[in-house]
């Protein structure tokens, strides 16, 4: 599998297939929300985007970066998030880095949207796609974010096949700027646990896929088997 690691800005076409990370906290809390209950996430590509899709579903949940504001009912924080009682409902999600990410691959084939929570679940489905080739879009800080390129490298190596420990991946995103800006609360809407609930390896054993519905770009948990019930059913 030919892999390529690019930041946002370094997007000129759009890939076959394109694997959108943003560890620190975009795709942890989209991860969240499946998990809480949520049926599907659309991605906005502004905040005046996702206020408006508000106002047209009311019973929709927006969520944005930062800190609360009016209009919005959730921050992009998965700690303050896993509480949250969203069983069925519609989540509305704006951020800085991931979102806008994943709109900038939209015309891809194939668009997954991942951190280290669903690391292995995003590896099998690359596996099972045996795609040639696979780009990663590392969101944070114009592709130089360590958290995500950490965590595209492992994922990439994983879905190469390769035995790999993820104990120095995991290091380096715990020892990266955003990790430390999220410690230290120089980003508002933080929760304590945040940096923690983003390196919590494969907890959750879904990946996620994006695609467009009705010119959204929405995303939606997909279930991934295990290696060991892939082998039982004969690979079916």
């Amino acid at each position: 599998m030919d892999t390529h690691f690019l930041g946002i800005p370094d997007l000129v076409e759009a890939p076959t297939v394109a694997v959108v990370v943003d560890v620190m906290r975009a795709f942890t809390t989209a991860a969240w929300a499946f998990a809480r209950g949520a049926e599907k996430i659309v991605l906005a590509g502004s905040l005046d985007e996702a206020l408006a899709l508000k106002a047209g579903h009311p019973h929709w949940v927006a969520l944005k970066d930062g800190p609360a504001a009016p209009g919005f009912d959730l921050v992009n924080s998965p700690g303050l998030l896993r509480s949250a009682d969203l069983g069925g409902r519609t989540v509305v999600q704006k951020t800085t880095a991931g979102t806008v990410g994943a709109l900038a691959v939209k015309e891809a084939s194939l668009v997954l949207c991942a951190g280290f929570v669903v690391a292995e679940a995003t590896a099998r489905l690359l596996q099972a796609r045996r795609s040639d080739s696979v780009t990663f879009v590392v969101t944070g800080e114009d592709g130089l974010a360590d958290e995500d390129l950490a965590c595209a490298q492992y994922i990439a190596r994983r879905a190469g096949g390769t035995g790999t420990d993820a104990a120095d991946y995991l290091r380096r995103a715990g020892e990266s700027r955003a990790a430390a800006e999220l410690a230290q609360g120089v980003r508002q809407g933080v929760h304590p646990d945040d940096v923690a609930l983003c390196l919590e390896l494969d907890r959750f054993p879904f990946a996620m896929v994006a695609a467009l519905e009705d010119s959204r770009m929405v995303l939606r948990p997909r279930a991934v088997p295990s290696p060991t019930t892939m082998s039982r059913s004969g690979g079916r």
